[in-house]
């Protein structure tokens, strides 16, 4: 009970320190910024038909940090189509050499029946096509991420935006307490 009592007397000595102080002139005029409007509009469409050649829309839309992760993306996602392809072919044509009882004659694979070489043939071919499917959608996301970029291109952020946290007080209906401590949020823009 003590704890309640003091910890409402400690919220409502900083409230009323809070409130005491002298509040913050607004300026409540109506700004007008006037930023420079490029002679052309900035085009959303071009930016995608741009980013047909992976990054060419980034540039486009002043984003040429995204490029680099673009290509690693997809030069990582090539390399493992290229090493699940070459594997896929490898056991394929190892099954077809050796025939479904036959012994494998692949130094690594030794000893392994043709049915365990169809397996790993079967895994080859499964992450072969799962990783097409991931370069397909790495170049969507490229051509997405230029399209949704070349429509906040000329978005403007104001540099006056501030957020003010204070302690106040609060009725709840139906408890012990008619006031109870809480945080006030209020922005400013």
């Amino acid at each position: 009970m003590y704890r309640r009592l003091l910890i409402l007397l400690l919220l409502l000595v900083a409230t009323v320190s809070v409130q005491g102080q002298e509040p913050e002139l607004v300026d409540v005029r109506p700004s007008v910024v006037v930023s420079p409007q490029p002679s052309k509009p900035h085009n959303p469409t071009k930016a995608v038909l741009l980013s047909i050649i992976p990054g060419g829309g980034q540039i486009y839309n002043g984003q040429a940090w995204k490029v680099p992760i673009f290509y690693a993306a997809l030069g990582g996602v090539g390399y493992l189509v290229y090493t699940n392809y070459t594997e896929m072919m490898r056991f394929k044509k190892e099954y077809l050499t050796i025939g479904y009882n036959g012994q494998s004659t692949l130094p690594d694979y030794s000893g392994y029946p043709g049915s365990s070489i169809y397996n790993l043939y079967q895994s080859s071919n499964k992450n072969f096509q799962l990783f097409i499917i991931v370069t397909a959608a790495v170049y969507a996301f490229n051509l997405l991420d230029a399209y949704v970029f070349g429509h906040l291109y000329d978005f403007q952020v104001s540099d006056d935006l501030s957020l003010r946290i204070a302690p106040s007080f609060s009725s709840v209906p139906m408890s012990d307490f008619a006031m109870a401590p809480s945080l006030s949020l209020s922005f400013h823009f």
